[in-house]
């Protein structure tokens, strides 16, 4: 790595067409101290699925330690196995329902999985919970990034009155930066798009197309701004910068292709049981987006949920009709559970897509991943009996955060989740002595 004695301003780069954009974090742009003291950002990434990983025989390993094998939803881990953490006894106790609750235990289960608190019963506008711990981490890293944190899902959230009576608040997201305030997930691209890179001035399609088509590509502007210091900055910057300009340019374009298919006028006819086929596309350029928000380093926390809890989407781009939720309470049906293992393949298969991208990226003396720990998990382990208990977790991490992989961890059976929560906050810098029903951090993390 290059030190520089004076640092590039980033905002050199980025005013001249009346907005700001952001560029990947260049060694240029980092100061000298930083860069001999061998600074990285640390990244908290959260990737959610929903309705359990029923059966867990398919997902939890026999075997505990190094030695562990990798089960059939997880071998498509194997080439991520070095910073593969395994975590199985952990527990939700605050999402098991108690006599005063009026039911909804996927409400439960979302809202308790980062903040382990029971959510308030309530369907009106005084919801409460907890601050989540992604919000914690948020309000850390987030002190040196323009977002403080990213929420993403690939849903639209309800309004009103959702499962069991209680506010949809809770079934919206499972990021809370107070007890009564809900951070909402952004599910449209084109809206996520503009958030990281520059505003719309309006929602109305017809107004945004027509923008689309008088303007140039904002790559085109950046193009130019940057061009004149390209011969100024060594050549790991130069490829750096290039490969970052070359990911704009395709997702812009990929969200194009999205909006102008989105505009087609489509007969009237009954709603189709799933989802398009172009859902593998959506995904992915929804984990694309997310990666491009840590290669700027617009934030450092992102959270993301394939669905809501108790989420109905079906997936007949795998040859799977049903909804995913209705599956889930398989009464032992062998064809139900056979189904309900393709969607966590199907599942896996795109956080692995995602790794993958961060593995990609350059950052520092690694890449994206090496400084990164991601929780990859359901609030859930049974769908069918709701159960709160030995749940569905593991982290990836990167060799520079402190968190030893390649290993299965179990923990007594009814260990708070929360434990593993403020561990986890704690290899981010950020120590915490409590949150929601947490006892103690986890022991067996550190490398």
């Amino acid at each position: 790595m290059m030190i520089f004695k004076k640092a590039i301003p980033r905002r050199t780069f980025l005013r001249g067409m009346g907005t700001a954009i952001a560029l990947p974090m260049l060694e240029a742009m980092v100061p000298a101290c930083a860069k001999a003291a061998g600074k990285v950002p640390a990244r908290l990434g959260i990737f959610y699925v929903p309705n359990g990983m029923w059966p867990m025989d398919k997902w939890t390993p026999k075997t505990e330690g190094p030695a562990f094998e990798l089960t059939p939803t997880l071998d498509q881990l194997a080439k991520f196995r070095d910073r593969l953490t395994v975590i199985t006894g952990l527990a939700h106790k605050e999402g098991i329902a108690i006599p005063s609750d009026p039911g909804g235990p996927h409400t439960h289960a979302f809202a308790t999985f980062l903040t382990g608190v029971r959510p308030k019963p309530t369907a009106g506008k005084d919801f409460e919970v907890g601050v989540s711990m992604d919000q914690i981490a948020a309000q850390k890293l987030g002190k040196e990034t323009q977002l403080a944190s990213l929420e993403v899902s690939l849903f639209p959230s309800a309004i009103g009155s959702c499962e069991g009576g209680y506010a949809c608040a809770y079934t919206n997201t499972p990021c809370w930066r107070t007890p009564t305030t809900p951070l909402p997930m952004e599910h449209n691209p084109r809206a996520l798009f503009e958030r990281l890179f520059g505003d719309s001035d309006t929602t109305d399609s017809t107004t945004r197309q027509a923008r689309i088509r008088e303007r140039r590509s904002i790559l085109d502007g950046v193009t130019k701004l940057v061009s004149p210091f390209l011969n100024e900055i060594g050549p790991s910057d130069r490829a750096k910068l290039t490969e970052y300009l070359d990911a704009i340019r395709d997702t812009e374009r990929r969200i194009e292709i999205a909006e102008k298919q989105a505009d087609l006028e489509v007969p009237a006819v009954d709603r189709p049981a799933g989802t398009p086929a172009s859902f593998d596309d959506y995904a992915k350029l929804m984990l694309d987006l997310q990666v491009l928000a840590y290669q700027t380093d617009l934030t450092r926390v992102i959270i993301f949920a394939m669905e809501h809890e108790g989420g109905g989407r079906a997936y007949p781009e795998i040859g799977i009709p049903d909804q995913h939720h209705t599956l889930s309470h398989h009464q032992n049906s062998a064809v139900s559970i056979d189904k309900l293992v393709q969607i966590h393949r199907y599942h896996m298969k795109l956080f692995v897509y995602y790794l993958e991208k961060l593995q990609s990226v350059r950052d520092g003396d690694g890449t994206l991943l090496d400084n990164a720990i991601l929780l990859y998990g359901s609030a859930l382990s049974d769908g069918n009996s709701h159960l709160h208990e030995n749940l569905p977790l593991l982290l990836v991490s990167g060799g520079g955060t402190g968190i030893k992989g390649g290993r299965h961890n179990r923990y007594p059976d009814q260990t708070p989740m929360t434990n593993l929560h403020l561990t986890v906050l704690e290899k981010l810098g950020i120590p915490v002595e409590k949150l929601g029903d947490s006892t103690r951090k986890l022991d067996l993390l550190s490398v």
